[in-house]
């Protein structure tokens, strides 16, 4: 009896093989006798090095073309020479290194394409218009504004030399304890689709513009399911059925093909107990085949190496399964040896090995790379751009979401005012993770300070600037003391900066560990002084205390560079609305009471504001 029991459970999560099907109304030009022509004279040396990336931390452009390699990559705190105040000319001279190094074949140079974790901005280069967060940009629901910040995004890269970005994240988060909840747009699926297929055209163009000169490749990200991991935990496991993977964490793939989206990076978690970089069925079968995806799978950092029975080095599993890009920082030599012996062996096919080459050149000429694109030879600086900083603003100020106001908002400016938070005086703290270093604040000896964040105002900055300009004073407090008694007091606190791994939670409940902050809040608001909270934050927490202390709330998110944004929400101008506020939760937001994971369809339901709740002034 137990026998028959363990077999119904484990064939219970055996793939269904419902049906993915889609046609893919992407339609490109056929390269393919271009492409094929230069595979039948590549040796077997240059195909193995074509699907091996590593990290230009780790590979010298000498190496590179020794191994006649493909591609690389810089991650979270990756810079030119491992510098991190390198120029825009560094990242250009170190592009112009690696295409120089770029092998050839019968005379026809296969150029290495470099790819970058640009997510919510160029966020690895200083200088560079930092956006807010993809959660804040779901709050927006402004399908025209995303792909407007995802057309500045590929200026900013392309300036730097580079002509690849592996970003948008189009998970679909299910669990806010995630650390990566933030990269998500929404608890929705369907709007995780409308604004993930907006950020593609922008990053990439459409039409004519498809990969023209100031676009660039997008990378749809991660494939599949990881938003739906149990107990929110990064790189675990998403036990659901088949309809479920397909209906909530699928959809927004669907939408990403047909917007001509090239490559897919595999995700890191498990479908079922089978890691995703291993899965044949999810990654050829129904991505590849059903779905007709015909462009590249890109592996992530070493994600191949935790397929049973893999290590970074050594993983025919994972290429076998679908994989056509090792991402492997730093273990690419020997990877590449193993890879080829294996092919030579017959482990992997040859055909297998041809299928990847094909899909990566195809790619690579899509981008114009065959056709005189030489990514170092782009002849503009778009870092940082005035342009690009006004529409960050935009993002900020359609993003706010308005959670309370009890009559307090629209603040005059003219008027007293005391500021409290630290977090408003340290820039790291609106942008969150992803930011000059991999967890968005120092990290691994690299240090971050208000000075990387050139002609950028922290948020007090931002809001005394503002106060001060229009005849008000500004007191700052630690500790809530004051000399003049406000009459208004701006409270900004939050969470502190993280990325994956490190950001995973295991309790929604912010008030339990904000005990400091709410005693300042509970003896202000005994004096009877009014206190509007700015809260940061890369989900949505559990903040009753909080709420009940504030006379109004304001879910900030994390705004990234352009803060004045919130200025423009806030306070009036002459006496009078400025801008109302236009965010709506794209998360549904957590009481004590609530359940968790909370998501809207839930048959057990009992947010505290649901899913697409924000207040404005009109109502």
């Amino acid at each position: 009896m137990k026998k028959l029991f363990f077999l119904l459970i484990f064939f219970g999560y055996l793939p269904a093989e419902i049906n993915w099907s889609d046609p893919n109304e992407c339609k490109l030009s056929d390269h393919s006798i271009f492409v094929n022509k230069i595979i039948s004279n590549m040796t077997l040396e240059q195909k193995v090095g074509q699907i091996i990336m590593p990290e230009i931390n780790s590979i010298t452009p000498e190496e590179a073309k020794i191994f006649f390699l493909g591609t690389i990559l810089n991650g979270g705190g990756g810079y030119p020479n491992q510098i991190k105040n390198s120029s825009i000319q560094d990242w250009k001279n170190l592009s112009k290194s690696y295409y120089e190094a770029s092998p050839e074949v019968n005379g026809i140079k296969i150029p290495i394409l470099w790819g970058t974790d640009a997510v919510h901005g160029h966020n690895n280069d200083i200088g560079a218009t930092i956006f807010p967060h993809n959660i804040a940009l779901g709050a927006t629901r402004n399908e025209k504004l995303i792909k407007k910040i995802g057309g500045a995004v590929a200026k900013e890269v392309s300036s730097t030399g580079i002509v690849w970005t592996f970003a948008p994240t189009i998970a679909v988060p299910q669990n806010d304890l995630w650390g990566r909840t933030y990269e998500g747009y929404s608890e929705n699926p369907d709007l995780v689709t409308q604004l993930g297929k907006n950020f593609i055209l922008g990053l990439q163009g459409e039409g004519e513009d498809f990969l023209a000169k100031d676009f660039v490749l997008a990378t749809a990200k991660h494939f599949l399911g990881d938003g739906g991991t149990k107990d929110g935990i990064d790189q675990g496991d998403t036990i659901v059925d088949e309809v479920t993977l397909k209906n909530v964490h699928g959809m927004p793939y669907y939408a990403a093909i047909d917007s001509c989206a090239i490559t897919i990076m595999a995700s890191f978690n498990s479908w079922n107990g089978l890691k995703a970089h291993g899965n044949e069925y999810l990654l050829t079968d129904v991505l590849k085949n059903q779905m007709e995806f015909d462009g590249l799978i890109v592996g992530d950092w070493n994600g191949h190496g935790q397929v049973d029975g893999c290590e970074d080095n050594n993983c025919p599993e994972a290429f076998n399964s679908g994989v056509d890009i090792f991402m492997v920082p730093q273990d690419w030599e020997a990877l590449y040896w193993n890879t080829l012996d294996q092919v030579k062996e017959g482990i992997i096919s040859v055909e297998r090995l041809d299928d990847a080459v094909s899909r990566i050149l195809s790619v690579k000429k899509h981008l114009g790379l065959f056709d005189g694109r030489v990514p170092h030879n782009y002849d503009q600086n778009y870092v940082g751009d005035s342009s690009h900083k006004l529409l960050a603003r935009q993002a900020v100020r359609e993003s706010l979401v308005l959670l309370k106001n009890e009559n307090m908002l629209p603040m005059n400016p003219n008027k007293n005012f005391l500021i409290i938070g630290e977090q408003s005086k340290n820039i790291e703290n609106q942008m969150g993770g992803w930011t000059i270093t991999w967890q968005g604040k120092t990290w691994e000896g690299t240090e971050i300070t208000n000075s990387d964040f050139p002609d950028t105002d922290s948020i007090y900055q931002s809001l005394s600037k503002h106060i001060q300009n229009t005849g008000g004073n500004v007191e700052y407090s630690k500790d809530g003391s004051y000399k003049t008694k406000p009459d208004y007091v701006i409270m900004v606190y939050g969470e502190t900066p993280y990325a994956e791994g490190f950001g995973d939670i295991d309790s929604l409940n912010f008030s339990q560990i904000n005990s400091k902050i709410i005693k300042k809040m509970s003896k202000l608001s005994n004096e009877d002084i009014p206190i509007v909270s700015l809260f940061l934050s890369g989900r949505p927490l559990v903040v009753d205390k909080e709420l009940s202390l504030s006379d109004a709330f304001v879910s900030i998110w994390l705004p990234g560079t352009s803060v004045e944004g919130i200025n423009d929400v806030i306070f009036t101008e002459n006496n009078n609305i400025n801008y109302d506020f236009a965010g709506k939760l794209p998360f549904s937001w957590p009481s004590k009471k609530s359940s968790n994971p909370l998501n809207i369809g839930d048959q057990e339901y009992f947010p505290l504001y649901e899913y697409g709740y924000g207040l404005t002034y009109k109502n």
